[in-house]
């Protein structure tokens, strides 16, 4: 059996057919199999002119993934440090934050689902909501009302 060669453009789309990429990771893990990093930055911007490559479209499916556990705030950091342009992060961030009580709220529910009796407590459980990445705001909104809402 003859094992043919597997073209860049090939590899580029099978990484996309799995999830959303950015540029720089597609850049990065393309660019074993290249020849050399125009062949690269060439393919990325016709990907790209034809909508199959977008950071927008990772960024808002990456901070859709992260909103489910963590706050605006650990989305903004994940976004940065992939290397999504600051517009991107901006417009995910901003998506994040509307939903970020919310989240917040499901993540405490999960994780305690009783409001804090003692001091020690109601700081262990915002340490742990403020590490996720929630808002200071989103944080005390939630121990203040617990499962109320």
């Amino acid at each position: 059996m003859v094992k043919r060669e597997i073209s860049l453009r090939e590899r580029a789309l099978a990484m996309l057919a799995r999830r959303e990429h950015t540029r720089v990771e597609m850049a990065r893990k393309l660019s074993p199999h290249s020849e050399s990093a125009d062949q690269v930055e060439q393919l990325l911007d016709a990907l790209t002119a034809r909508g199959w490559l977008s950071e927008a479209r990772f960024a808002e499916s990456r901070a859709n993934t992260l909103g489910r556990k963590f706050g605006s705030r650990k989305i903004e950091h994940d976004l940065n440090s992939r290397g999504v342009s600051a517009e991107a992060v901006e417009h995910a961030v901003k998506q994040a934050r509307t939903q970020e009580l919310n989240n917040c709220r499901a993540a405490w529910q999960r994780k305690f689902g009783v409001l804090p009796q003692s001091a020690a407590e109601r700081g262990r459980q915002m340490r742990f909501l403020a590490g996720r990445g929630f808002s200071a705001e989103a944080v005390r909104q939630v121990l203040k009302a617990g499962d109320a809402d």
